[in-house]
């Protein structure tokens, strides 16, 4: 029985039918998880990374409690690491409303855990028909609130087949996560609805490496393998592992232009230092960078020949890579790509700074090069203190 379901959670199969439509961070992602909490009927599962008690997490809190009053079972999964600043009197105002709050594992070492390990994904999925998956926080800095624009960012919202499957996923990673009240399941027999007509392609994606979920890391190593044209890439944190570079080197050798958009000012500084030590190798390899200055950039995802999209909690680097449990999906979609494409390239053109190996050399010195190769070493050296695995657990369940 186990084997069967590690094979299941492991296939590379996309589903179809599919409504899939993409959201930009900000006030309409708030919106849309509004519109899922106020219309769900039996269920709602809520995983996150940050969640924020400020107006932002207020508003979400309290469609979560109205759901709740309905009678919905809602499950909130919440990071005990990012979010531990949320306070007791929230809390009870959560489940006294008849919400099951968690706080995922807490760090803690042992023989079974290891340092360093995040709920990172953002996750919302209503009646097992409908979902999102993000990049997005819950907080007021990823909101257009108070006069301030949210952080650049980025969901997709998902109505049909995939949705069934991210229920399932959340049920195993709540049960996996909390000692008592298990869920068997959450909706009534036939509850679901017809899937919808659309015919649009997409697969959950998965990184939790201590469970041996690799997917969206492999995501990207076939994003480059098979690029013919294009690739398009947005992360807000840069040190990607090894063997991805290379496969970006192979494919930028075959010919495929490669566009990365990184973030111009960023929310941790020492962070965008070790990126730019990076920078020279991207320049030989004939990769182009771009960096956005209207906000601080905090979207994952990447396009490849107008026909691919990935979306989700992802970065580009070790930490997501090794450290954290992050969720993409995966669209195969001409109409789909073709969007973000375009979306990328407005914000290339009217929001960012192309970096030139002639204007990086102009603004850096001896000085500056130091501390982007010193950046670059503390980054590494801090992944492998808080990311030392005592254990690679299998899974049992």
């Amino acid at each position: 029985m186990a084997r069967t379901r590690r094979r299941a959670n492991n296939r590379n199969d996309y589903t179809n039918h599919n409504k899939v439509k993409i959201v930009r961070g900000g006030a309409g992602f708030f919106d849309a998880i509004e519109q899922i909490a106020d219309g769900a009927q039996y269920s709602i599962h809520f995983q996150t990374y940050i969640f924020d008690e400020n107006e932002t997490g207020n508003r979400v809190a309290n469609a979560l409690i109205r759901a709740a009053m309905r009678n919905v079972r809602v499950y909130m999964l919440i990071d005990g690491y990012a979010s531990q600043k949320l306070g007791p009197a929230f809390i009870s105002r959560l489940r006294e409303a008849g919400i099951h709050f968690e706080f995922f594992r807490p760090v803690v070492l042992s023989n079974f855990f290891y340092l360093g390990r995040r709920l990172h994904h953002k996750v919302i999925v209503a009646d097992a028909n409908v979902c999102m998956v993000a990049g997005i926080n819950i907080s007021d800095r990823y909101n257009d609130i108070n006069g301030q624009t949210a952080w650049l960012d980025w969901a997709l919202h998902v109505e049909g087949a995939v949705a069934r499957q991210l229920n399932d996923v959340c049920i195993h990673i709540w049960n996996r996560s909390v000692l008592r009240k298990k869920i068997t399941a959450t909706l009534p027999l036939n509850s679901l609805p017809p899937l919808p007509a659309e015919e649009c392609m997409v697969r959950i994606r998965r990184n939790d490496w201590v469970y041996q979920h690799t997917q969206i890391t492999r995501s990207y190593r076939e994003l480059f393998n098979t690029a013919h044209k294009e690739v398009m890439v947005m992360t807000s944190y840069f040190w990607p592992p090894f063997k991805l570079l290379k496969r970006m080197a192979a494919a930028s050798r075959r010919g495929v232009k490669i566009r990365l958009i990184l973030a111009g000012t960023a929310d941790v500084p020492f962070a965008k230092y070790s990126e730019r030590y990076l920078y020279p190798w991207l320049f030989r390899h004939n990769i182009e960078i771009y960096e956005y200055n209207k906000n601080v950039l905090h979207g994952k995802a990447a396009v490849r020949d107008n026909e691919w999209t990935t979306i989700g909690s992802y970065n580009v680097n070790n930490i997501s890579a090794f450290a954290s449990v992050e969720l993409n999906l995966d669209v195969k979609n001409n109409e789909i790509a073709s969007e973000m494409t375009r979306s990328f390239q407005k914000i290339i053109s009217e929001d960012c700074s192309q970096i030139t190996e002639t204007s990086f050399k102009a603004s850096t010195n001896v000085i500056k090069r130091l501390g982007y190769y010193l950046s670059y070493r503390f980054v590494h050296i801090v992944f492998y203190l808080f990311t030392f695995y005592f254990t690679q657990r299998r899974e049992r369940e």
